[in-house]
Parts: C-alpha cells; sequence; structure tokens
C-alpha cells in the first residue's frame, strides 16, 4: 500500500475520540442525566452533537445532552415560559452539584478543570409533529430541531458509502479545526457534506480536495436543516466571516491538490508534509 494511503488509515486512527475519552464522557453524561432525574420528571434524555454521530474529532471537547421535559410533570409548564426561564431553572439544579456551571446560548455548560471536555446540556419538549422544540434565548422563542434523524443521516450516508463518510467528515473538521476554525458552527461542514459527499466515496486525498473546492464556492448559501426543522444552518457566521473563510478553503484546497500531485509524481514525503499543513500533529508518518 502507497505510504500515503498508510498515514490516511493513521490518521482515521488518530481523529477517533480513545477508549478513555469514551469512558470518561459516559461517566460524566450518566452522572447529569442521572441528577436531574432526581429532581425533573423527563420523558427521555440522550446524547446528541456531533459526539452522537460520531463526528467528534479528538481531543474531546464537549459532549451535547437533550433533557426531555415532562410535560404533564411539575416542570411541564415552562413550556410556556421563555426560554431563558428554563435555562435558569436548570442552571439551578446543576449548579447543586456542580457550581462552575454556567449558561452559553441553548445550553447549560458543565466544565471540568482536569481537561478540555464539557458537558453541554440542553432542555428540550417533544414536538407532537416528530422531533424537539429547544430554547433560542437570543430571539426568546422556541426553535424546532430533530437531532436523532440527524444521527439516522448519519448512519445512513456512512452506509452508504461503505463506511467512509464519517470519517471522511472527521477529516474535514480536522482540517477545519487545525485552520482555527473559520467555518462555525462545525456542523455546518457536516450538513454541507450530506450533500457535496457522493457514494461512492473514493480516495480520502481525492475527497478532500472536492470537498474544499466546492464548500469554498458554495459557503455563502443557505443550507437547510437536514431534518427539515432548523431553517438555514449557516447564519452564525457575517459575510465577512463567510469570505474569510472560503479564502481559507480556497487555500487549503490549493494545498491539497500539490500534496496530491505531488503523490501522483511519486514524491510521498513531500506530499506527506503537505498533509501535515493541513492536519497538524494528527497526521502521523505511517
Amino acid at each position: 500500500m502507497a505510504y500515503i494511503d498508510d498515514a490516511f488509515i493513521k490518521l482515521k486512527h488518530n481523529l477517533e475520540i480513545t477508549a478513555t475519552e469514551q469512558k470518561l464522557a459516559a461517566a460524566r453524561h450518566e452522572a447529569v442525566r442521572d441528577f436531574v432525574r432526581e429532581t425533573w420528571e423527563l420523558v427521555d434524555d440522550f446524547l446528541t452533537g456531533s459526539y452522537r454521530r460520531d463526528t467528534k474529532t479528538k481531543k474531546l471537547k464537549d459532549v451535547d445532552i437533550f433533557l426531555v421535559i415532562d410535560p404533564d410533570g411539575p416542570e411541564g409548564g415552562y413550556r410556556d415560559r421563555s426560554p431563558l426561564d428554563v435555562l435558569t431553572a436548570l442552571l439551578k439544579v446543576l449548579r447543586e452539584r456542580w457550581p462552575d456551571a454556567y449558561r452559553d446560548g441553548m445550553a447549560i455548560v458543565i466544565p471540568y478543570g482536569d481537561d478540555v471536555m464539557s458537558i453541554e446540556a440542553v432542555p428540550a419538549f417533544k414536538r407532537s409533529a416528530g422531533g424537539y422544540f429547544i430554547p433560542e434565548p437570543a430571539a426568546g422563542t422556541w426553535i424546532a430541531t430533530n437531532p436523532k434523524r440527524h444521527h439516522e443521516l448519519s448512519i445512513d450516508k456512512n452506509k452508504d458509502s461503505d463506511g467512509k463518510y464519517v470519517p471522511l467528515v472527521k477529516m474535514i473538521k480536522g482540517i477545519n479545526r487545525h485552520l482555527g476554525e473559520p467555518v462555525s458552527p462545525s456542523f455546518l461542514l457536516e450538513v454541507m457534506a450530506q450533500t457535496i459527499v457522493k457514494a461512492p466515496v473514493g480516495r480520502y486525498q481525492d475527497e478532500i480536495v472536492l470537498f474544499l473546492a466546492t464548500a469554498a464556492d458554495r459557503l455563502d448559501e443557505a443550507w437547510l436543516d437536514p431534518a427539515g426543522l432548523g431553517g438555514d444552518v449557516n447564519t452564525v457566521m457575517t459575510p465577512a466571516q463567510k469570505r474569510a473563510a472560503a479564502d481559507q478553503l480556497r487555500d487549503a484546497q490549493r494545498t491539497a491538490e500539490r500534496a496530491v500531485d505531488l503523490e501522483d509524481e511519486g514524491q510521498d514525503r513531500a506530499a506527506y508534509a503537505e498533509w501535515q499543513n493541513l492536519f497538524g500533529d494528527r497526521m502521523t508518518r505511517p
């Protein structure tokens, strides 16, 4: 097998969450869910976000949890309250055990001092037409979303791509992180990948070039929630930030193209160095 192909096999492994991180994450999110259930009546609680979809890259930074409130329980009345009221109430509960907890947008964040991983707890209500309502305190409203559908779409896409879709998304997000995360939120990259990446998925090297080129050209477009509920995912960045991010993606594309050209010319060591410019220390020698 070629030197660069071997390097990408190692990269795939290096981007995966380690067993130690998985065990630590499990212990922490289970503790949070159990603690909230002692105080609030929930109809469900589950992992969500890129950790649940297996598209999170190491190091593990955060784990998202949905806490689905029982509408017939004591907290059911929160559905008619402002999102900020509900988040404030959840913050009060969690601070009983985790005094450093704080609100960040639609979630209550529980930080841990021993590493970068945090738990982000989001209060939610089931939606009769499917999915969930979650708080959007900036707008003072409840918005619809369906993270379980996002998970299903990722599983289906990965199956159709012979298991290469999820690793490819992790690589794309790894590049974004190494570049300083110009594309925000990172979920936008997953939404774009659902459309841009087509089965059968070829070599990771070639797929990365194609994705970077297409994403740079289409970064200013509206990218709708694939679950059909959340509207345009591409609303976080300003027009200036989108232009800057597109420029960085084009620069990354040119680096990836040089790497592919060098590999085609048999200059594997030089190609490897170019890929390192995109992945940093996650790209290790085979």
